[in-house]
């Protein structure tokens, strides 16, 4: 039998071909190639093991003839055009935790060097001057440490923030009580972690609920003499808001590893004193590099030769039989999914996913990561089919798989429920012709709708005029509408709008829509 073959084409620790050949594949290590030289040796490869310099193209992968796996040793790939590798049927495959303690502990070393304003006695010190007078630090012992987002990296920062002595109060919508008494952190809203906070942290990945988190308002809610450090994205912070609020002393220090624009050659912040900046150091260690590479050599090998699906971006784990039967299913239940963790605030301690007829027959578990990872996107930006479940299982959340033989109103339905601060909440969808994703029931109103593009949710008080009220209000801002989806509980009770727009809401809009008579809720949505 053949071997299957590897290209490694960047700089990676030699470990990684090591564990290659162990687990029976041939590779070849060829770095710094030009894409015509890499065009010319590609095709004789099943597999790819890159990092941030090979940039694996359409034509990369037209040439490539023979690839079926891509593996990046470490988190982002923008390197790689997903999904045309898609479209060729090659798996591509990250390594999202191998960074984790790294950038953690990068979080706690700038944590150190803005309590001990360490970068400017440095250099003064360097420059001759003996400033020992000029520098008054304060202990992390006793003090509280606020963490806005306490997943995995978030988690580790928690830690070790305990072995220092430190309170630990974390900010994080999806956190279960269970899972902060786990991390031994005092769950609390945002604004009660502004006020009270020593130092703060920041640990979630950038979304449109995360954006600009420490906004100019939430700035001055801090405590005076706050530091802040921020090793997660760049675009959480209002940079302006933060020089401004460090000129007047409000704002005792930042450090940021990351930036709104990147590389960061020139800021309105540099110079600014009581300010660290580091050029994205979050991952940079010996240790982490050798992390992704071993793991990135482990998945790439697991798949050629076994068909082990591990941290793929743009497959489930499915057996080549199971996967035509399941890729509807597979659409519906993302954006089922998606749709419930768009909707729901506040922690979820269970997600529940509900087979009923012919769903019932097939194989639930790729469902049920589909369900996980459409919930979890709008906690993690390097969620996927594969790691959704792992990352459920960090945050707390208890996954139920229920299955009923028996059909319903529909010959066969998903139903995804999850368990919140405000009861059991539920949405329902089937598939038209056996292949069209649709939704039937949103939390126990029956509604038609399809889940696509941008979309906008309103719950409102059945009365007569308010689709022309909605309708004008979209109008007069430029938004046109594709379709109305209504339905209704009962005749003058609640009912709920669910409609298609050709473009994304803005969030003024949005709250025009909730303060129209009637409406109790109103949110922009996307698919």
């Amino acid at each position: 039998m053949t071997k299957p073959k590897v290209l490694i084409s960047d700089k990676m620790d030699p470990n990684a071909a090591r564990i290659f050949e162990e687990r029976g594949c041939e590779v070849d290590v060829i770095t710094g190639q030009t894409p015509e030289e890499l065009k010319a040796i590609i095709g004789q490869y099943d597999g790819l093991a890159i990092r941030s310099s090979t940039k694996v193209t359409k034509e990369i992968i037209d040439a490539a003839t023979n690839l079926k796996v891509i593996g990046r040793a470490g988190i982002g790939v923008d390197n790689v055009d997903i999904p045309y590798a898609s479209s060729k049927g090659i798996v591509v495959m990250n390594t999202p935790f191998g960074n984790s303690i790294t950038t953690a502990e990068h979080a706690i070393a700038l944590m150190f060097a803005l309590a001990r304003q360490l970068p400017e006695a440095n250099a003064q010190t360097q420059s001759g001057l003996w400033p020992k007078n000029g520098f008054m630090g304060v202990e992390v012992t006793g003090k509280t440490l606020g963490l806005i987002g306490a997943g995995n990296i978030g988690s580790i920062v928690a830690d070790r923030a305990h072995g220092l002595r430190m309170k630990v109060v974390a900010y994080d919508p999806f956190l279960s009580p269970e899972r902060a008494v786990e991390m031994g952190v005092e769950k609390v809203e945002l604004d009660d972690l502004l006020a009270r906070a020593d130092f703060i942290t920041l640990h979630t990945p950038l979304t449109d609920q995360t954006r600009n988190i420490l906004s100019r308002e939430n700035l001055a809610k801090t405590k005076k003499g706050v530091r802040i450090v921020n090793c997660a994205r760049g675009g959480l912070i209002d940079e302006d808001a933060l020089k401004e609020l460090l000129d007047a002393g409000h704002i005792a220090g930042a450090a940021l590893d990351v930036f709104v624009t990147e590389p960061a050659k020139e800021h309105a912040l540099f110079g600014t004193p009581n300010f660290v900046a580091t050029p994205h150091l979050g991952a940079s260690t010996n240790e982490a590099q050798v992390n992704v590479a071993l793991q990135v050599a482990e998945q790439l090998s697991d798949y050629l030769v076994s068909g082990g699906v591990t941290n793929a971006l743009n497959v489930p784990s499915l057996s080549a039989e199971e996967a035509p039967k399941l890729k509807p299913y597979m659409a519906l239940a993302e954006k089922l999914g998606s749709l419930v963790g768009q909707l729901t605030t506040g922690s979820v301690p269970r997600v529940s996913i509900h087979t009923e007829g012919h769903a019932n027959e097939l194989n639930i578990k790729p469902m049920v990561a589909a369900v996980l990872a459409g919930f979890l996107r709008e906690q993690s930006d390097t969620v996927n089919m594969v790691n959704a479940p792992f990352l459920a299982k960090e945050r707390g959340i208890e996954v139920r798989e229920v299955r009923t033989e028996k059909e319903g109103d529909y010959h066969t339905l998903l139903r995804v429920s999850v368990k919140t601060d405000a009861g059991e909440r539920s949405v329902a969808g089937t598939l038209f012709s056996n292949a069209e994703p649709r939704l039937v029931e949103l939390f126990g109103i029956k509604v038609e709708a399809e889940l696509a593009g941008h979309m906008m949710y309103i719950v409102n008080e059945d009365a007569p005029g308010f689709i022309g009220r909605i309708g004008t209000l979209l109008g007069e801002n430029g938004i046109n509408i594709g379709t109305f989806n209504l339905g209704r509980r009962e005749a003058g009770g609640e009912a709920v709008l669910l409609l298609s727009v050709d473009g994304e809401v803005p969030a003024d809009v949005v709250e025009k829509a909730r303060s129209l008579p009637g409406v109790k809720r109103a949110k922009a949505l996307s698919f």
